[in-house]
């Protein structure tokens, strides 16, 4: 019920103008269903939600993870400033959002209409199916559904606290109707306590569990065994080739682990592939949150951390004893899983002896570009700890050499700090936040990475440093949105050709737009006019702040 003193509060009142445009966007949805007709009206809202608006499904936007939404038309650098842009709300959850929200537009619920839907899982064992616009929460699933089931404790490391449920980015099958989430816990049955790892998949109108889930995670690797206790599943996850990825790392570096990789039917959750890249030593994939990339061809990409690697080579390059710690992977998910090439630095075993490895950040791949001589060139990126920029070519990694790395490129000096985040791409260029450093903007020109940027922030971002997303229509009105871990937390937005030109940051206002303490590894969500930050308490929503006003006659066509 909204009271009197509701209308007096700014935050309230932007509130309700929210849910004021979702019902006559769901109203415009329901009378074009029945007509079948144009439907001619002038609303006095900002804006009009497009039936065909933009998803967001998987980690940073893409299997690629370039973390760029190119169909935003109301961020612009016009309309990005603190007098019209800022905190709109704030979506409370029952434990903390380390994982990116998703999005999915104009999805029909039974009985409601269309909602546009924001999606976000907690350390709680949560799925919420919010009402994006509103805050409404349309459906939740607590998955903490066994009498003596809880959320994981810590298991001794400082890590994921105070407790581990849901850390990865979830992945949408949006012709399935499925959320793909993977959930830890533990069973507290008298004194015995049974740790699990289980798959799920939700539907996205009602968040009920769906084929046959949850399944429970099991897996054997040659003589190894997968112990759920010793993993957690942090990096998001990934839909390629037909293929439901997980990839595992450890709770710190604590016990024997192993970097895990597992495949699953979408359709049937029924597991159909186990690798494990460190089968005779140890090692995890720890990547700071960011899913596995994938390229066209369902090939996947992704950092090992650090662990045992063999430099004793057989035949064709590849370790013997198929200890891949500390490398850049390149997995085939035709007939199976595995390894189909790699890249590892000359001191890789010194690296991981150090704690000084590559696998602390995230895999991005660049689009097709063209170098100085005319060949198409095929280029993923990563970097880690040692503030290295490694730049592979995809269809030759570079394997291992004791004296060299050889590879496509190897930037130094370009990042100040250790990488425990994940770069975007956009318009030709690479965005880099590293640990203690500016955020910067790597031009690319003839297939080569710049080793100076172009523009940086003149903020610094300190542990981990930040994962930058991207909002732009097309090629123009590019925006890098940036957060920034401390107490309170900052969103910041720059201008995508000038990082040293920022447009917003939400301190700008005072406390107006403050919005909690910060997540280690949050990725910003950047869609239809919104940025979603998960928090340690729920969802931060940004957007415009001005009021409503008339607009020109918006038309709806019939479906």
């Amino acid at each position: 019920m909204w009271m009197a003193e509701d209308f007096t509060d700014p935050a309230m009142a932007r509130g309700l103008r929210r849910r004021l445009r979702s019902l006559m966007h769901k109203t415009a949805v329901m009378m074009t269903h029945l007509g079948g007709a144009l439907l001619t009206a002038a609303f006095l809202t900002r804006s009009v939600a497009s039936t065909a608006g933009t998803d967001v499904v998987t980690y940073h936007n893409d299997i690629a993870r370039t973390g760029q939404n190119l169909t935003e038309t109301s961020l612009t650098p016009a309309t990005v400033n603190a007098a019209a842009f800022g905190k709109a709300g704030f979506y409370s959850t029952d434990g903390k959002v380390d994982a990116q929200p998703l999005y999915l537009s104009g999805v029909a619920i039974s009985g409601q209409g269309a909602h546009n839907m924001l999606y976000v899982v907690t350390e709680h064992d949560s799925v919420y199916g919010f009402e994006a616009d509103t805050g409404a929460v349309i459906w939740k699933n607590p998955l903490l559904q066994n009498t003596g089931e809880v959320t994981s404790d810590t298991r001794g490391c400082g890590q994921v606290v105070p407790e581990i449920g849901i850390t990865s980015t979830p992945v949408i099958d949006r012709s399935r109707g499925a959320i793909y989430v993977v959930a830890m816990s533990k069973h507290v049955v008298g004194s015995t306590t049974t740790y699990l790892q289980r798959l799920h998949a939700l539907d996205i109108t009602t968040g009920a569990e769906l084929f046959g889930g949850p399944k429970t995670i099991q897996a054997t690797f040659g003589s190894v065994t997968f112990d759920p206790k010793q993993y957690e599943e942090r990096a998001g996850l990934l839909l390629t080739n037909g293929r439901l990825i997980l990839a595992f790392t450890s709770h710190c570096d604590i016990g024997t682990y192993q970097g895990w990789v597992m495949a699953y039917d979408p359709a049937t959750l029924a597991q159909t592939n186990v690798l494990n890249v460190t089968p005779n030593g140890g090692g995890g994939i720890w990547m700071a949150g960011a899913g596995p990339a994938a390229d066209a061809a369902g090939n996947v990409f992704l950092l090992d951390g650090n662990g045992d690697f063999d430099t004793n080579l057989d035949i064709s390059g590849f370790p013997a004893s198929r200890n891949f710690g500390n490398a850049f992977l390149k997995l085939s998910t035709n007939g199976g899983l595995t390894v189909a090439d790699y890249f590892a630095t000359f001191d890789t075993v010194q690296q991981s002896q150090q704690d000084a490895d590559l696998g602390s950040g995230g895999t991005l791949l660049l689009p097709d570009l063209v170098d100085g001589n005319g060949r198409t060139r095929h280029l993923a990126v990563g970097a880690g700890k040692d503030s290295h920029i490694y730049v592979v070519d995809r269809d030759s990694m570079g394997k291992w050499n004791a004296s060299s790395n050889n590879i496509y490129q190897d930037i130094t000096g370009a990042i100040s700090g250790g990488v425990w985040s994940m770069p975007a791409y956009f318009n030709g260029t690479l965005y880099y936040g590293s640990n203690d450093d500016r955020l910067k903007a790597f031009p690319i020109t003839n297939a080569i990475i710049a080793s100076t940027p172009s523009s940086q922030s003149a903020t610094s971002f300190s542990y981990p440093g930040t994962t930058p997303g991207i909002s732009a229509s097309g090629a123009t009105n590019g925006i890098v949105w940036a957060v920034e871990n401390s107490s309170p937390a900052v969103l910041h937005a720059y201008d995508a050709t000038n990082l040293a030109r920022e447009l917003y940051n939400s301190t700008q206002a005072g406390a107006r737009d403050s919005f909690g303490a910060g997540n280690k590894f949050i990725t910003p969500t950047i869609v239809n006019g919104h940025v979603f930050v998960g928090t340690q308490t729920g969802v931060a929503v940004f957007g415009s702040l001005l009021p409503a006003t008339p607009t020109n006659v918006h038309i709806v066509r019939g479906s």
